[in-house]
């Protein structure tokens, strides 16, 4: 059981394990908006649908990041949310792990940097409480029993979410000119939530809280303390994406990058620390299943045309290993799913 870094509290220095290689360091940070490359605030609340699809659309194009405002998602329910996550990462360490050890299947668990932290050369500044995102029984019998209130207010929350998501696929598939249903099958049927817990670091200059990496998934919905820290890669420049109350943060997956053949972007994101403020996020990841097959859909190639498919087809199981095993690596995960491989 490796220690969590949220029991690293009283440290004065970096412990060397965290420190990494300067040539990745994020280096002293300035956190000052630049307005002129803000990440797109969508108003999913407007009244003008194709609108809203042109303001997905090019935001996922450019971006691959937006955050969405008047979304059907309760104010109340989305802080209640965040309290009770915020509660459970302020348990003692013991106790964490008590509750995420009961599965025998590991789906709910909990862990610190990251899920190969027993072989990584260098850790990073969070812990992560991680289980699926299906609210039935089956799965919620192994969710966290305390606080006592989580498995009610995170599967209430859940239910919304994985909703949301579904509306925003609606949206994105239509602005692909793919049926509104493309993504409700399959490419949708496995969510799950990451709680991620990136506490006070005495020397944020010197490490980071979760490296550059895509996710893989189609979307990931985010919801954000008050505490900056994410940042998104554009242009050759890090972005800070300001958490706006009650705003979701939207990020295109790698996967919807390779069902787009390239026409969405699965952008390249990473997560600073602070030394002042404790972060944490709860993001919900829309997941295909894993016998799913995944890749550029049809509508969007022509084999003898403009637009050849750019990734090869295989199973989501196979690409998810892949991809965790060089997540650190872009390059290698394209390589991995060209359709060069073909």
């Amino acid at each position: 059981m490796e220690g969590l870094v949220s029991s690293l509290f009283d440290v004065q220095s970096l412990p060397e394990t965290y420190v990494l290689p300067p040539e990745i360091r994020p280096g002293e940070l300035s956190f000052r908006p630049d307005e002129s490359n803000n990440i797109p605030v969508l108003d999913l609340g407007g009244h003008d649908r194709n609108e809203i699809i042109q303001q997905i659309m090019k935001a996922s194009q450019e971006f691959g990041f937006f955050q969405v405002i008047n979304h059907g998602v309760s104010k109340e329910l989305m802080d209640e949310t965040m309290n009770v996550v915020k509660e459970f990462h302020a348990m003692p360490a013991k106790d964490k792990f008590l509750e995420c050890s009961k599965d025998p299947n590991r789906n709910c668990k909990l862990y610190t940097s990251s899920e190969k932290y027993a072989t990584e050369e260098v850790h990073y500044w969070r812990d992560c409480l991680m289980h699926s995102a299906l609210s039935t029984e089956e799965y919620m019998q192994f969710w966290p029993a305390n606080p006592t209130r989580y498995r009610e207010v995170v599967g209430t929350y859940s239910n919304e979410v994985k909703q949301l998501g579904s509306r925003i696929l609606k949206l994105i598939s239509q602005g692909l000119k793919l049926s509104s249903g493309y993504f409700s099958g399959s490419l949708s049927t496995s969510p799950t939530i990451l709680i991620n817990h990136y506490p006070r670091c005495p020397e944020p200059s010197l490490t980071l809280g979760l490296p550059r990496h895509r996710d893989p998934s189609l979307i990931t919905i985010i919801l954000q303390d008050h505490v900056q820290g994410l940042q998104v890669f554009k242009d050759g420049e890090w972005i800070t994406v300001e958490p706006l109350p009650h705003a979701f943060v939207v990020n295109i997956g790698y996967v919807l990058q390779i069902v787009s053949n390239d026409k969405l972007n699965g952008a390249e994101h990473r997560v600073v620390t602070n030394s002042s403020d404790a972060r944490t996020t709860v993001s919900f990841f829309i997941y295909p299943s894993s016998e799913s097959i995944i890749e550029p859909a049809k509508p969007l190639v022509s084999t003898c045309g403009d637009h050849p498919p750019l990734y090869r087809a295989l199973k989501f199981k196979d690409f998810h290993i892949n991809f965790l095993s060089k997540s650190a690596d872009a390059e290698a995960v394209h390589d991995f799913i060209s359709s060069k491989n073909i």
